[in-house]
């Protein structure tokens, strides 16, 4: 290759500083080196790069577009040198964290500050799972760490889990749907004949899971939780929605609560990752999950 790094280095210190023997006193080496590696390499690119009339260097419009996109290159140079550093030294060079969708992702951003305050150099990847989902991205090595999984761990071990806690559930309805103003407790038979709203399973290679659709109920599927919550909003369906999800909606009479003969249990969720993986960003994720307070937080309402 013709380019090189520190042809594109030289090119940078003389436009910055305005000429040759400016570039030459800062890059520590004789006027005479800094000449001959830009007549070198218009040489080699068969381009003029700088005017040669006056005192100051000047770039040509062809010296300028080089340096335009050599200085990106410098940049992801210094950054690539930066990161293999921080992996020798224990950081990983990206941390992915595959979120459940029952689970805040303002309180994973405060989570995701407090990470950055390390200045770890160590790259965040998060992604958002339904339901198994979760599970799925671990199996998949999709993700190295997940927050907000289902507590039932999938067969063949290697997973290493911690609890954070239990979501409550509550039937929920539009205050205009027919539901709203029917004798409660609701039977199954007085839902059945509603449809349901359910937030799609991501899983790409575990088999997918429903919950809480009644055997021959229409079924309307929507990609997570958030977009479930705005189709009950519209009334466009009925079923169990996160407590911590729709406390504000029911108090501002944007959702009714009704109860049903049939109750949900909490759903417990957790934490997990693969009992081989190591690296210190994973190790600083692991240990706030140990926050009690924090974890308190993770489904309170907003």
């Amino acid at each position: 290759m013709r380019l090189t790094l520190d042809a594109i280095a030289v090119l940078d210190a003389i436009e910055r500083k305005g000429s040759f023997a400016a570039a030459a006193k800062e890059l520590h080496r004789v006027p005479s080196a800094i000449t001959y590696a830009v007549q070198k390499l218009e040489s080699d690119l068969g381009v003029r790069l700088f005017e040669r009339s006056g005192h100051r260097a000047v770039l040509t419009p062809a010296g300028e577009a080089l340096l335009e996109e050599g200085r990106r290159l410098l940049q992801a140079a210094s950054a690539l040198e930066g990161r293999v550093r921080r992996v020798a030294t224990g950081w990983e060079g990206e941390l992915r964290v595959a979120v459940g969708d029952l689970v805040p992702m303002a309180r994973i951003y405060s989570l995701a500050s407090d990470f950055y305050a390390l200045e770890s150099g160590t790259r965040l990847r998060l992604s958002r799972e339904v339901f198994g989902g979760c599970w799925d991205a671990l199996v998949s090595d999709r993700a190295d760490l997940v927050i907000g999984a289902p507590s039932d761990v999938p067969s063949g071990g290697g997973f290493a889990v911690r609890e954070l806690g239990a979501v409550e559930f509550r039937f929920a309805v539009a205050p205009f749907h027919s539901l709203a103003m029917a004798p409660e407790p609701l039977a199954n038979e007085d839902i059945l004949r509603h449809r349901a709203i359910a937030a799609a399973d991501s899983s790409r290679s575990l088999p997918p899971r429903t919950a809480n659709i009644l055997s021959g109920q229409d079924v309307l599927t929507v990609p997570d939780f958030r977009d479930k919550l705005e189709a009950h909003l519209l009334g466009m369906g009925v079923g169990w929605l996160p407590r911590h999800l729709i406390q504000s909606f029911v108090a501002a009479g944007r959702l009714v609560v009704r109860e049903t003969e049939e109750r949900q249990a909490p759903v417990a969720l957790v934490a997990a990752w693969r009992t081989g993986k190591k690296g210190r960003a994973l190790e600083w994720f692991r240990q706030r999950l140990e926050d009690e307070a924090w974890r308190e937080r993770l489904f309170s309402p907003f």
